[in-house]
């Protein structure tokens, strides 16, 4: 059955100093791996706990076990690899800051030929099932693994025709979403990042870069995330959360929906969407008129990048609004993003990030029941 869940949360939480100094000594070489994966696994027991006393019925790993949130899980497919480093322009109230996340390219043929995520759903669905939670898993979009590099990050040898390389990849992350569900997954989320950085003009030129149409893309990358969720169990509810990227309270891209919204919204077979909404960069709900048949708009309202606390009225004055568009029971209510997308997390603390949680159970209590 479809997740019911009128507070939903998004991912990362602020990693506890443990995980922190456990990851540092593990960088030095002064911890095993295995050591810091029980510092880890500690860890999310108390950040199930966390969730828990929120008041959340649903509950991630925190994504404690990864360093970044995307580079753990697509460096274990096999084929793929690192190099250099993607400049991108993070902004912030103080303005620019530039990271240099790592450029995705294929070097052979795409295949999963050890668990991606696997590992940590088996860590945390024990802690959610003893709190009485769903345990939801998180993963990175297929389409990062191509927009980083484009074509031309494709060996021409494994891939000749790119068609075989989409098809590869797909099937790679059926294999993951099949061995997830056997694993006892039942709410998965892809984290999206590309299809709302096409919300934004500025981004428009590493589109063209490579390769690609900021328009036409949106339709191969449609076709491939479709692909991926072709065999999705009837008993799996699938979700993606439209990221316009998130370190350290900083953010990448900037618009409105529409530019994205009739094949993101109309197209995609996703059963959620956990749209970014806390500021003016995302732009008004009137791009979710798109939103066909049962599918849930997520509401990003609270904001993982600051500690202040929303208004309660405020929130429910904006659901009120996007309900002009979605019905309302098709409506729900998420922080704006992870509070910890990289490691040192966003400007607030693991107090402030509790309010977070409990104002939006208590709100999405108040306004459906």
């Amino acid at each position: 059955m479809p997740i019911p869940f009128k507070a939903d949360v998004v991912g990362s939480l602020l990693r506890p100093l443990s995980i922190l100094d456990a990851r540092a000594q593990f960088n030095a070489g002064k911890l095993s791996r295995e050591e810091l994966w029980k510092q880890e696994s500690a860890a999310v027991g108390e950040a199930v706990a966390l969730q828990k006393a929120a008041g959340l019925k649903v509950c991630t790993d925190g994504e404690y076990h990864r360093r970044h949130w995307f580079m753990d899980f697509v460096e274990r497919i096999d084929g793929v690899a690192f190099e250099g480093g993607l400049a991108t322009a993070f902004q912030d109230e103080n303005g620019f800051i530039e990271m240099k996340p790592p450029v995705v390219v294929t070097k052979r043929k795409l295949g999963r030929v050890r668990p991606l995520a696997g590992e940590e759903f088996a860590d945390l669905k024990p802690h959610a099932d003893r709190a009485g939670l769903v345990a939801k898993q998180a993963i990175p979009s297929p389409t990062l693994v191509h927009f980083r590099s484009g074509n031309a990050g494709v060996d021409k040898k494994a891939y000749p025709d790119i068609a075989e390389y989409y098809a590869d990849l797909a099937r790679v992350y059926r294999e993951e979403i099949a061995a997830l569900h056997a694993a006892g997954c039942r709410y998965l989320q892809i984290d999206e990042t590309n299809f709302p950085f096409l919300c934004d003009p500025r981004l428009h030129d590493h589109v063209r870069s490579i390769g690609e149409d900021p328009v036409g893309v949106q339709t191969i990358y449609a076709r491939l995330i479709n692909d991926c969720l072709r065999e999705k169990p009837a008993d799996m509810t699938i979700a993606t959360h439209f990221c316009r990227g998130n370190h350290e309270s900083a953010w990448v891209a900037s618009g409105g929906y529409e530019p994205v919204a009739e094949i993101a919204f109309g197209e995609l077979n996703f059963d959620r969407f956990l749209l970014e909404y806390d500021t003016d960069r995302a732009g008004g709900f009137e791009p979710l008129r798109h939103l066909g048949g049962d599918k849930v708009a997520v509401l990003g309202l609270v904001t993982s990048k600051r500690p202040q606390l929303e208004a309660k009225d405020a929130l429910k004055r904006r659901i009120e609004e996007a309900a002009k568009y979605v019905p309302l029971d098709r409506l729900a209510l998420s922080p704006q993003c992870g509070f910890a997308s990289t490691i040192g997390g966003n400007k607030l603390t693991v107090d402030d990030e509790k309010r977070k949680l409990e104002l939006i159970v208590s709100v999405a209590g108040e306004v459906w029941g």
